[in-house]
């Protein structure tokens, strides 16, 4: 219903994906079960299609049945319609601050970007929209948080938040640059910001840098004052493993945001900014 308001708000249409994953499960699954299984994904698409149809009746809705898994399902999806929205609980549900592995892997590798709906439950609309800032070579996420706050009619926030523990290890007593490193970042959540300013003239901009030990703890206390935050993915080209290609901060704030976070990933060459 959240990925329905959004569309509905772009007058863009929304397409409604089920993948079964029965193909991969023929040669230990009856056909009975198999068949069961899909007539349930059927079903579920036609009361979930019904649903979004009688709150929004001029939303162009379309729905997909697949035999593959949700993950390749969502990534092929997505590939032909644009941004993938998915929830947060996985299906053991045994915490209500995970994320599945579904969402978890489709985040991981898409190469388009992606909505983890959180924090809707009694959440009432800020108008903020948040965007987490790291360098210049953040500002296209930081435009693409500013087209989402003009479309919202609110404000945007640019949060940047830098870790000394990164560069010292514990001994930060015996940094005599602190405030050497502190400009830079400065500078560089200026650049950002100016730029955004400069394109977005009628748009409320707030910029924000804060030290902490802790970057994801400050982006998720944030996000509890937001509508929506948007980070840009870090993936690690070759890197092995999900918390690893994701970047640790951004697996934490998927895990614990209390608003959607849209995650636009890098892809090609642009990977990176200044470690």
């Amino acid at each position: 219903m959240w990925a329905a308001a959004e569309a509905a708000r772009r007058d863009r249409p929304l397409h409604i994906v089920y993948g079964a994953d029965t193909d991969g499960r023929t040669l230990y699954l009856s056909a009975e079960i198999i068949e069961r299984v899909r007539a349930n994904g059927r079903e579920l698409l036609d009361e979930t299609a019904k649903a979004v149809t009688d709150q929004y009746p001029g939303l162009r809705v379309s729905t997909e049945f697949s035999r593959a898994d949700a993950v390749s399902t969502l990534h092929r999806a997505g590939a032909l319609h644009g941004t993938i929205v998915v929830g947060n609980r996985g299906l053991g549900g045994f915490d209500s601050l995970m994320l599945g592995s579904v969402g978890l892997d489709v985040a991981a590798a898409a190469m388009t970007p992606v909505v983890i709906v959180r924090g809707l439950d009694g959440a009432e609309e800020t108008g903020t929209v948040l965007a987490a800032i790291r360098d210049e070579h953040d500002l296209l996420y930081a435009r693409y948080a500013a087209c989402e706050a003009v479309l919202r009619k609110g404000s945007l926030r640019l949060l940047h938040v830098w870790n000394i523990l990164q560069f010292v290890g514990l001994v930060v007593s015996m940094l005599d640059d602190v405030d050497e490193i502190a400009g830079r970042h400065a500078e560089a959540l200026r650049a950002v910001t100016d730029a955004v300013r400069d394109e977005f003239p009628d748009l409320e901009v707030r910029a924000d840098a804060e030290k902490s030990i802790s970057v994801a703890g400050v982006l998720v206390e944030a996000s509890r004052h937001a509508d929506l935050l948007v980070m840009g993915g870090r993936r690690v080209p070759g890197a092995l493993g999900i918390t690893r290609s994701l970047g640790t901060s951004t697996h934490s704030v998927l895990h614990q945001a209390h608003c959607p976070v849209l995650l636009i990933p890098r892809t090609g060459s642009d990977f990176g900014s200044r470690p």
